[in-house]
């Protein structure tokens, strides 16, 4: 009642605890920011793959966090769990800042691929074309594929338990079921002739 009366009679439609959900009332609006992409309703997670396809690490985050304060924590869990810096680091553009390329580097990582889209230095775009930024950037892309499987045939797209320990449970089963089969296919990589 409190918000149909700031809406309505007030006109303030930005108002602070807004309910999307009644059945869920800790739903976030989730804007994608590309053009032809509707918003999406949900929480913002945050999955952190390793190598051979492995997430070490989730996160189902109460408020969305910007990107670009990620990064640093996320560097931070792969040393404390695989006890070394990972050599490479892929993102997005939303994971770019000047000052956490400097310290992901200060921190051991060899290679930083985060494109820069607004860059004017030349010597930036000419390092964001070099063959190791361009395969840092389609092993990235083949990350966010993953994610969409792992959306579609893992159930991360709709939880079925309610509230937010209800949601992280359902995305660590998520994740666990995808780990299982990530782990099975190295396994067999290995054993083949």
């Amino acid at each position: 009642m409190k918000q149909t009366r700031a809406r309505i009679f007030r006109g303030d439609t930005r108002s602070e605890g807004k309910i999307l959900s009644l059945f869920e009332p800790s739903t976030e609006i989730i804007c994608k920011g590309k053009a032809g992409k509707p918003n999406e309703f949900g929480k913002m997670v945050k999955l952190q793959e390793a190598e051979n396809q492995i997430v070490i690490d989730y996160e189902v985050y109460a408020q969305r966090p910007h990107d670009s304060e990620l990064l640093i924590a996320a560097i931070e869990t792969h040393q404390s769990m695989l006890g070394r810096a990972p050599r490479l680091v892929a993102t997005d553009a939303a994971f770019y800042s000047a000052k956490s390329e400097v310290a992901a580097k200060a921190k051991g990582v060899k290679r930083v691929c985060i494109p820069n889209r607004s860059t004017k230095s030349i010597e930036r775009r000419c390092e964001q074309k070099m063959r190791w930024f361009r395969n840092g950037q389609k092993w990235w892309t083949g990350c966010e594929g993953r994610i969409s499987v792992a959306k579609r045939r893992r159930g991360l797209n709709c939880c079925r338990y309610k509230g937010e320990a209800g949601m992280k449970r359902w995305v660590g089963l998520g994740v666990i079921a995808d780990n299982i089969v990530s782990i099975g296919r190295a396994m067999e990589k290995r054993t083949a002739p």
